[in-house]
């Protein structure tokens, strides 16, 4: 039998498992709750519980194991920080659960995992035969971010790889949840933006529903404002990613990628502001969905 590869995709609220070929053919695919309010142990039991039915599906047991996590690795002491699911900040994860699973566990932030995945098997398969780096940007209700370079995740010194989301954008996006004020999160989230709609109107109003009307040619100034501070702040800090990085292609997800304005208007402001008189730096639309993360944990053991 071919190789199988085993990953799991650990949330906040799901923790969900797939066997998968190395060409990205689902074997197996099931999901449990994570129900992190039941302590860290739980956790554990549930990551293992999970793998245990994707494993008797294919019927073998894995050799080892990839998982995407909602935080990073501390490469200095091997404890896991970052993490919105608090429980786990602090804790030896990985080594944990290679002692409750019997096998070798291979960790990443889910941002690299969705990275990977989609240099690999999604949107940046046309660079698979080239020398690349690739930028994998999470937009939803946070902002996130991953750097492939030829096929490998690029996790840096201290974990923190592609962490744009809390590069310094603009003083106006305030104080943000780290500690630092204006950072990209808290200037293009889609909570960052319904936050500054709020605090302009102080009424609440869902950024889908300000992007339908945007389009629509609305009249209203402050929907206007709300989402040209999206096209703007997008080009920006874009524009900083590729002044540094220079990377072959830069690919969205999160919810956010969705938006159609973004791979229009949201370009053109990228061009405008990056340090060079074109953009060759092609911004792509996302190809796996919400596989993305799963597959990308199974292909950090391939």
């Amino acid at each position: 039998m071919a190789e199988i590869l085993f990953g799991i995709d650990l949330g906040g609220t799901k923790i969900e498992a797939v066997a998968i070929k190395k060409d990205g053919t689902i074997l197996s695919r099931r999901r449990l709750p994570t129900e992190r309010e039941k302590g860290y142990d739980h956790i554990i039991a549930q990551v293992k519980r999970v793998l245990e039915l994707a494993s008797e599906e294919v019927d073998k047991a894995p050799a080892k194991l990839g998982i995407g996590t909602p935080g990073a690795i501390d490469p200095s002491t091997g404890l896991m920080k970052n993490s919105n699911t608090t429980i786990l900040n602090g804790k030896p994860f990985a080594k944990d659960l290679e002692i409750a699973l019997g096998i070798p566990v291979v960790m990443a932030n889910d941002a690299n995992c969705f990275a990977v995945a989609e240099t690999l098997l999604g949107a940046g398969k046309v660079y698979a035969a080239e020398d690349h780096l690739i930028f994998g940007v999470i937009m939803g209700t946070g902002v996130g971010g991953g750097i492939v370079i030829n096929g490998k995740i690029w996790n840096g010194a201290q974990g923190i790889g592609g962490e744009w989301g809390h590069s310094f954008l603009d003083k106006s996006g305030g104080e943000c949840y780290c500690g630092q004020i204006g950072c990209v999160e808290m200037l293009i989230s889609g909570t960052g933006l319904e936050r500054y709609y709020k605090q302009r109107t102080g009424q609440e109003r869902k950024l889908s529903t300000m992007i339908n009307e945007f389009k629509a040619g609305t009249k209203d100034e402050h929907v206007n404002a709300t989402i040209n501070r999206l096209i703007h702040f997008f080009g920006r800090g874009l524009a900083n990613v590729i002044d540094i990085l220079d990377p072959t292609a830069i690919i969205l997800g999160g919810g956010l990628s969705n938006i159609d304005l973004l791979y229009k208007e949201g370009v053109d402001s990228v061009r405008k502001q990056v340090f060079n008189p074109r953009l060759d730096t092609p911004i792509l639309r996302p190809v796996l969905g919400d596989s993305a993360g799963v597959f990308g944990a199974a292909m950090l053991v391939r």
